[in-house]
């Protein structure tokens, strides 16, 4: 009896662990989308501890014809398995940016320039391919908060993001 239960536990062990998928330890690329009017933003993904857990940093640009904008932001994210190479993902985190505002303001002496901050969510899906590659789908609500006509207290961002993994 209990040869049969160790050899049904250590089945299962490797059961498991045969569907589990490691998490790259870095991943670079970009992040394509927009909420916010930021259509691009280079990505970089750290694997953090022995858990599928990672940091996302995505610094993100954008020229408009009524403003330019950088951002920056930072995000913790849980990584689960679906099957094979799918994972699912979701997070939380932060970051800053700065505004120009291009706008003429001739009869009006109030200037939008200047910095801003915002808290975001992530939740996505993700596809590890044999090659080092990784495509994700993700939506990122972001809430700013500034007094910046040009920038939305609320960004609901989805992009696809195309990254080189090493």
């Amino acid at each position: 009896m209990k040869k049969i239960f160790l050899t049904l536990a250590l089945s299962m062990g490797a059961f498991l662990t045969m569907n589990a998928q490691e998490i790259s330890e870095n991943a670079i690329g970009l992040r394509l989308g927009g909420g916010d009017g930021f259509g691009a933003e280079v990505s970089y993904q750290r694997a953090i501890g022995n858990d599928n857990n990672r940091l996302e940093l995505d610094l993100g640009w954008r020229n408009d014809d009524n403003f330019d904008a950088v951002k920056l932001a930072g995000l913790y994210q849980w990584v689960w398995n679906i099957e094979g190479g799918f994972n699912w993902y979701a997070g939380a985190g932060a970051g800053l940016g700065t505004v120009d505002d291009k706008r003429d303001f001739r009869d009006d002496f109030d200037d939008n320039d200047g910095a801003f901050v915002f808290i975001a969510g992530n939740i996505g899906i993700e596809y590890n391919f044999d090659i080092p590659l990784l495509l994700s789908l993700d939506f990122r609500p972001e809430f700013g908060f500034s007094d910046y006509d040009v920038i939305d207290d609320f960004a609901p961002d989805i992009a696809v993001g195309v990254r080189y993994q090493f």
